[in-house]
């Protein structure tokens, strides 16, 4: 934390522009010995905080490029230390070059994610808006995106934190009734803290009950295509795609593996798993690939079974049907550009789900299926500002512990148990929410989270 670092701050790729991020107490003292003003009258050590200054960069008497250099004293900086941000040109070896500089006139290289650590550190962000950062970094749809800004913004700090505040209160007022009882009385308390514990309580079952929607928000939909062979599940994939990425024959069985893709529809991410064809067969390689859709199909969260439209069904389309009856589906008759043998009504008479008409191959009845995932994982669209998502795999772990503590308070206290009892239980409630802002982590919970940033930020 004395140390002064410094990273490229951009990707490492041609462009534009890149970004070298100076942060420390001598981040303007190391930028303002490799910076030059055109005429040479201004020194970067005694400019105001949050100005832009044009100028260039030397290596002794030898130009590095041309830049702008944005100056922000602490503590209204990112990491709330003094920040150097030199905006140079985005060429790979120009960027470097401007880094080696850097690094020459005294600072040293951020480890990855010091930046944010530092802010963290600083109490500049907690540690809930730090793993924003990385989700906004990372994100791969719309819905993902402004899940983790409304993180970013203190969504789930304001909660969380509304939650450690009623406890510690019921906590004092324990510890404090039991050193001083004879002004503090505790008669009746019990019933008094059951109503407040099973507040609480409803609070954590409704936060982990986002948990699964904040899942797919941010990895996205495990979405399973199954049906016959040749019905036209790579079909569809490709056409969602829009790449031939999976191969399309006449020959049944063509798929023998599963294929995992990535889409985006509507701003909704997709894992996309293109199966092999549903079948009884004595090919034994053919038989691992069934048995392969049969398993993804068990762990999706959505199924789509595609119906070749122009075939009967049968005792296969039985089997599969099976396979959806607990389970978010979709049913697509394909080929629905030639004459139709399966109808509507033929697969809702065996199958509460929902059917959509298609044509993988005319493209036909794609913007319907868009339509209806979206309905069927996010009822209308998601109020960032005003529902809270748990996305996070760590912060569903602590509020797994802290329900498992309010759990064991709301016990003691119908068992008749001394007030003592709930105060352990409340403290180990309070501390498993503090785990999620980073009120109560240990250097090492710390350094693991931010080990997993990019360098830079």
């Amino acid at each position: 934390m004395e140390d002064t670092i410094a990273a490229i701050a951009t990707a490492l790729s041609p462009s534009g522009i890149g970004i070298v991020r100076i942060s420390g107490s001598e981040a303007f003292s190391v930028a303002g010995r490799i910076y030059r003003s055109p005429k040479g009258e201004k020194k970067l050590e005694e400019v105001k905080s949050h100005t832009i200054h044009y100028g260039y960069i030397l290596d002794g008497d030898e130009m590095v490029d041309e830049v702008l250099v944005m100056a922000m004293r602490g503590p209204r900086s990112y990491t709330g230390e003094d920040t150097v941000e030199i905006d140079c040109h985005g060429g790979v070896l120009a960027v470097r070059r401007v880094l080696e500089t850097v690094l020459r006139a005294g600072a040293r290289p951020a480890e990855p994610g010091e930046f944010t650590k530092r802010a963290f550190l600083n109490g500049r962000i907690d540690l809930s808006q730090a793993e924003a950062v990385m989700d906004i970094i990372g994100a791969k749809s719309e819905y993902a995106l402004k899940s983790s800004l409304s993180q970013l913004k203190g969504s789930v700090h304001r909660v969380i934190d509304k939650m450690r505040e009623a406890l510690i209160y019921e906590i004092a007022f324990i510890e404090s009734a039991l050193d001083d009882p004879e002004h503090i009385s505790i008669d009746g308390y019990g019933e008094k803290l059951q109503i407040i514990v099973e507040k609480l309580l409803a609070d954590t079952e409704r936060l982990l009950k986002t948990s699964g929607d904040g899942k797919m928000i941010q990895e996205g939909i495990r979405t399973v295509i199954v049906g016959k062979p040749n019905a036209g599940k790579s079909s569809l994939l490709n056409v969602l795609l829009g790449e031939e990425r999976a191969i399309v024959t006449e020959i049944a069985g063509t798929t023998r593996d599963t294929l995992e893709e990535t889409i985006t529809l509507q701003g909704i991410s997709l894992r996309m798993v293109d199966t092999a064809g549903i079948r009884s067969t004595s090919d034994r390689v053919e038989q691992i690939g069934v048995e392969k859709a049969r398993a993804s199909a068990a762990q999706a969260d959505l199924i789509l079974y595609v119906v070749d439209a122009s075939l009967p069904l049968d005792e296969n389309d039985q089997e599969i049907m099976e396979l959806l009856q607990d389970k978010r589906a979709i049913v697509l008759l394909n080929k629905s550009d030639l004459q139709a043998v399966v109808t509507e009504e033929m697969i809702r008479s065996q199958l509460d789900k929902r059917v959509i008409p298609i044509s993988a191959k005319e493209e036909q009845g794609l913007e319907l299926l868009e339509e209806s995932i979206k309905e069927m994982f996010f009822q209308g669209e998601l109020a960032f500002n005003d529902q809270v998502y748990i996305t996070n795999a760590r912060h569903k772990r602590e509020l797994e512990e802290t329900r498992k503590s309010l759990q064991l308070v709301k016990g003691s206290i119908e068992m008749g148990m001394p007030e003592d009892f709930f105060s352990i239980d409340l403290m180990n409630a309070y501390e498993s929410l503090g785990r999620i802002i980073g009120a109560s982590v240990g250097e090492d919970l710390v350094n693991e989270i931010f080990s997993k940033f990019c360098t830079g930020k």
